[in-house]
């Protein structure tokens, strides 16, 4: 008889979400041998598309069957990538500080960059948009909307404001202003909070539901 696919993997599934389960019992060697498994697909998958869409690609392909002006625009990251192994030893490792810098570096610009374009501009412009009364459909609901967003965000800065006086008894306390926007914010954060739980547990329950749909189907093929 042949083994079909679907029941190969129903089986792995049932199996691994058995080990992972199994935690509820306490830290076991199952537990850890799913979670080993785990972590090592996931580093041999991250290896292998870095290998195949970034490595091959853009270091190997280009060095090897490009042309003398890829070959020279490639040189500069492959000493790059060289001066990094030498992280390896102690002995070595001072060598692949400048490189490392300058990794890091790339990364802190990239991500601010992408922040401030991807995400602070656009959310300010759409908290903007919300007060544009003429082209809301309903100019009621809007301004609330507009003055609840804005009001949690003024808040939630104001939560992260440490700034202080000292007082005549020689205690720390902020402005009056500053603390009422404060536990607006905490509020804001708290609400933020709650609802991403909900959201995360939801997506749980509904992978949860998922797996035991696939779990009856693998049984209904016994």
């Amino acid at each position: 008889m042949l083994i079909s696919v679907d029941l190969i993997t129903g089986a792995l599934s049932f199996l691994f979400t058995v080990l992972i389960f199994s935690y509820l019992l306490g830290d076991n060697p199952l537990f850890r041998i799913g979670s080993y498994i785990f972590v090592g697909v996931t580093a041999g998958y991250v290896a292998a598309v870095a290998m195949w869409q970034v490595v091959y690609p853009q270091l190997l392909y280009p060095l090897v069957y490009g042309s003398m002006v890829d070959r020279i625009l490639v040189f500069f990251p492959l000493l790059l990538t060289g001066f990094l192994f030498m992280k390896i030893s102690p002995r070595t490792s001072y060598l692949g500080t400048p490189a490392m810098a300058y990794v890091a570096g790339i990364s802190a610009a990239v991500t601010v960059g992408g922040a401030v374009l991807g995400t602070i501009f656009p959310q300010t412009l759409a908290t903007i948009d919300i007060f544009d009364l003429a082209r809301a459909n309903s100019p009621f609901a809007s301004l609330v909307s507009g003055v609840i967003i804005l009001v949690s965000l003024v808040g939630t800065l104001a939560y992260f404001h440490f700034g202080a006086r000292v007082t005549s008894d020689g205690t720390l306390r902020r402005f009056v202003v500053i603390e009422l926007l404060s536990w607006v914010g905490r509020i804001s954060i708290a609400i933020t909070l709650g609802v991403l739980f909900a959201g995360v547990l939801l997506a749980s329950l509904t992978a949860f539901i998922e797996r035991i749909a696939s779990w009856s189907i693998f049984f209904s093929s016994f």
